[in-house]
C-alpha cells in the first residue's frame, strides 16, 4: 500500500507571481496529485492565495518539494520586493510532521511544533 504524507498549506503572492506559480504547477502536472492545488473562486482584494491539500505517496514528495522550491524562487514582480511566501504542514505516516516555510526565495523544512500534533491523531 505504501507510506503516505498528508500535505496541506498555502502560498501568498501577487497577480503577476500567481501566473508564474500556475505555470510551474502546469509544468509539473501529473493528472493525479496536481489536482490538490486550488485557488479561490473569485479574487478578494490584493493578495492572491493558492492552496494545496492531498494525501500523497512518500515517493511523490520529491516531485512536490521540487515544485515548491521552484515556486519559492519566483522573483518579486514590482518595486516593493515582496517574494512569494507560504506555509505547509506535511504529516508523514512514519516520520511525523514537518513544517515547510516558503520565504526569502527558498523552502525551509523543519520539525513541526507540538501544537500541530492533533492533526496526526
Amino acid at each position: 500500500m505504501g507510506v503516505y504524507v498528508s500535505v496541506r498549506g498555502w502560498l501568498e503572492c501577487d497577480k503577476t507571481q500567481l501566473a508564474a506559480v500556475q505555470e510551474v504547477i502546469s509544468t509539473h502536472a501529473d493528472e493525479h496529485y496536481s489536482n490538490g492545488w486550488s485557488t479561490p473562486r473569485q479574487q478578494v482584494n490584493w493578495t492572491h492565495y493558492i492552496f494545496y491539500g492531498a494525501d500523497i505517496r512518500e515517493s511523490a514528495l520529491e516531485w512536490f518539494t521540487n515544485q515548491i522550491t521552484e515556486i519559492a524562487r519566483i522573483p518579486a514582480s514590482d518595486g516593493d520586493g515582496d517574494r512569494i511566501r507560504g506555509l505547509f504542514l506535511a504529516s508523514h505516516e512514519v516520520d511525523g510532521t514537518t513544517e515547510w516555510q516558503v520565504r526569502d526565495g527558498r523552502l525551509v523544512i523543519s520539525p513541526a511544533d507540538a501544537r500541530h500534533q492533533y492533526l496526526d491523531e
